[in-house]
């Protein structure tokens, strides 16, 4: 890939200002020129122009993986050659140089941040390598004073033509090039601002009317000086006194300046991101006062360019706001990695928010290819013991092996298979799977269960101990338990589509069912009912699922489990005759609840059930993401369960599907559509005159439930009535 092409940086230390690195050259006739392609890639961000044209529409690439790898871009240029060239590629630091994460910091990491990024790249023309990066480059200091992922960006557009500079060919990365797996991450949405505040504390704040990850962009008249200055900080919320928050980004600067050249002008972040909605102008030119802002400032969202593939649709307007914000919440969330949030010093790829919501992420989005990328991280990352690190890539000096986090070794290439019917996955994954469960089995203290080890539990339950806000009374040895046992089944389950011999893996399986049945008879909190239903391990489902309604309604008919416990929670009370008390949980809008902060206004997902609390008060700023996808995995309820569009394990990538909706009268009506592989799927049903009418299109052979009525019908467009 970089045959003859070597490493290069700046050879004195440009401090915090971005490296803009520079070749020009000559190319006797351009007409000889059938096909050329430049690739790329860097220790940081970059991006490259030639001849004054942006090549290629990639944001922050090389994005981010394991340190193992580092992901290449190739891009066709044939229409951007000329006799003479120049090419210019300015680097940021990128995930490689910025404090990943805000919080934690080691010797190396801290040495990181003081290096100036490099670059490889060669072009070939014809097919034979012809530009490369080597000691004839030069480098120069770019308008970029400071970009880093966390505390923003400094851009001077006064500072032009700077002198060239040698470059130094070094060692670069010791790591494996590859070409880009995942998908690119892209411009996406365009918000214009929806309201201009002038707040109790006399601050002009912009609000762009949605919870977004990405940038502004400013499009100055001609009226602007040069040296003018524009400073921009950003917020997902104001206070409940209607002042500017932010609190919440902890270590997170999260500071946009642009100190402006004369005239119009237009500009944007070149290597950084902000999860916001609301930007306040900290410094604002006088000469532009008078223009109108909403002309100024445009919000772009980015993200990883994700195909759109499903969509819910209610009688209930907080509903359908929650099925957007979920959505918003995907969208900002998958920048490259499934990161917990957008906006603190964090942005992690956290593995336990990632297999709670990748069933909903894969009815919103095609999401195959954005999965196959990060979890081939995953299994570079996976530690020799069979550990699954907390965040991938790894970004926490290899802290590893907590229960439901790192069952996303398992989870998730199980999902992305079910939904894309693809058992390259599979393949792929199948080790790491396997070093997932021997880590479980060498790692316990009695054999067939998963007891001791440290776990982050059934994190952010509201049925929490008193020695600590995250500490909820469900078991760690339970949780641990049980899901060793869902990793141990999955694993067999992937074996066996493989081809692979399972029978260790069915002793284990079947003597852990035992074992737990005996170590844990009687089961304390909601999320140990679910867990033990879900996944198999009680000896009377029913019994447990009745018991779990009673509590539910015993708690108010409130839900008391965190990320452990949620994403399950209406399936097994839907599963055994409770869909009633599911919907209760539904649509109850106070709090706690999914519709609570709808009621408060959010256009994503909060990290917390109260992240506004009930007397407008914000929760603590330790952990207080506005924008945090995990709850969102009630969304595969409502395509699943309430529409009723399931996966068949046996044909999977809806090659077939089982269509089983479970309506409910106080919703009215409830539609859901899906785009498959083999086309699109829509379920709709509603109530008409004391009657359910239930609208169904299937592209392949479906097994439809309709009450307690089963059909075999072939692809199509049916129409079902029954009585209520």
């Amino acid at each position: 890939m970089y045959k003859n092409a070597k490493w290069i940086k700046p050879s004195r230390h440009f401090g915090d200002v971005c490296p803009a690195f520079v070749k020009k050259f000559e190319l006797a006739d351009v007409g000889i020129v059938n096909q050329a392609t430049m690739t790329v890639t860097a220790a940081g961000v970059y991006e490259a122009y030639l001849n004054g044209n942006r090549v290629g529409d990639y944001i922050l690439a090389p994005g981010w993986t394991s340190a193992k790898r580092l992901q290449c871009q190739e891009y066709t240029i044939t229409e951007l050659l000329q006799e003479n060239n120049t090419l210019i590629i300015t680097v940021g630091k990128g995930w490689y140089a910025s404090p990943i994460p805000g919080w934690l910091n080691d010797d190396e990491k801290l040495a990181r941040q003081n290096l100036t990024c490099g670059i490889i790249a060669n072009i070939a023309i014809n097919g034979i390598e012809t530009i490369k990066t080597d000691a004839t480059w030069r480098v120069q200091e770019s308008p970029v004073r400071f970009s880093e992922l966390y505390d923003g960006e400094y851009y001077d557009a006064t500072i032009a033509n700077t002198a060239l500079e040698p470059v130094q060919e070094y060692a670069g990365l010791e790591t494996k090039f590859v070409p880009q797996q995942g998908e690119k991450i892209c411009e996406i949405d365009r918000l214009i601002p929806c309201e201009i505040i002038t707040t109790p504390k006399n601050e002009r704040v912009i609000d762009f009317g949605q919870n977004l990850t990405g940038y502004i962009q400013l499009n100055l008249p001609k009226s602007t000086k040069n040296g003018d200055k524009i400073q921009v900080s950003f917020a997902e919320v104001l206070d409940k006194d209607g002042n500017f928050y932010n609190a919440n980004y902890r270590g997170a600067k999260s500071l946009l300046t642009y100190v402006c050249c004369g005239g119009e002008q237009s500009y944007k972040p070149k290597f950084t991101f902000f999860g916001f909605r609301y930007a306040r102008l900290d410094e604002f030119p006088e000469n532009l006062a008078t223009e109108n802002l909403a002309d100024i400032f445009t919000a772009i969202s980015v993200h990883s360019d994700m195909n759109r593939t499903g969509w819910l649709e209610s009688a209930n307007p907080l509903l359908n706001r929650l099925f957007e914000n979920v959505v918003w919440g995907q969208k900002g969330n998958f920048l490259d990695i499934p990161t917990d949030c957008p906006q603190r010093d964090e942005r992690l790829g956290w593995t336990g928010d990632a297999q709670v919501f990748v069933k909903t992420a894969t009815y919103n989005f095609d999401v195959e290819k954005f999965f196959t990328k990060w979890l081939a991280d995953l299994a570079l990352e996976q530690l020799p013991n069979g550990a699954v690190q907390h965040v991938i890539p790894d970004a926490m000096n290899g802290a590893a092996g907590s229960a439901a986090w790192g069952d996303a070794a398992t989870i998730c290439p199980w999902q992305i298979y079910l939904t894309y019917g693809n058992k390259a996955i599979l393949a792929n994954q199948y080790d790491s799977m396997c070093k997932w469960v021997h880590f479980i089995k060498t790692s316990t203290k009695e054999q067939f269960l998963w007891i001791g080890g440290t776990h982050y539990g059934d994190w952010l339950s509201l049925d929490k101990s008193e020695d600590g806000a995250h500490n909820s009374t469900t078991r760690h040895d339970f949780i641990a338990s049980a899901f060793y046992v869902h990793s141990l089944e999955i694993t067999i389950k992937t074996g066996k589509v493989l081809g692979k011999k399972t029978v260790k893996h069915e002793h284990l399986h079947q003597n852990a069912i035992k074992a737990f049945r005996e170590k844990f008879p009687t089961y304390n909190t909601q999320t140990e009912h679910v867990l033990a239903v879900q996944f198999n391990l009680s000896d009377n489902p029913q019994q447990t699922a009745d018991d779990l309604a009673k509590k539910i309604i015993q708690d108010g008919s409130q839900l008391k489990t965190g990320f452990v416990g949620t994403p399950y929670l209406l399936h097994v009370l839907s599963r055994y005759g409770h869909a009633d008390l599911a919907y209760t949980l539904l649509l109850r809008e106070e709090y706690p609840s999914w519709l609570y902060p709808v009621t408060k206004g959010a256009t994503t997902i909060w990290e917390r059930w109260d992240s506004i609390k009930p007397n407008g008060d914000m929760q603590t700023t330790d952990m207080n993401s506005f924008n945090h996808y995990a709850y969102g995995a009630v969304a595969d309820w409502v395509y699943s369960v309430a529409a009723g569009i399931q996966t068949i394990e046996d044909f999977p990538g809806f090659a077939k599907v089982r269509i089983a909706p479970q309506p409910d009268e106080r919703l009215g009506w409830l539609s859901a559509k899906l785009e498959t592989k083999h086309g699109t799927i829509s379920v709709k049903w509603q109530y008409i005159s004391g009657k359910l009418r239930y609208d169904i299109l299937t592209p392949v052979p479906a097994e439809v439930v309709i009450g307690k009525q089963n059909y075999s019908v072939e692809k199509g467009s049916y129409t079902f009535w029954q009585a209520k």
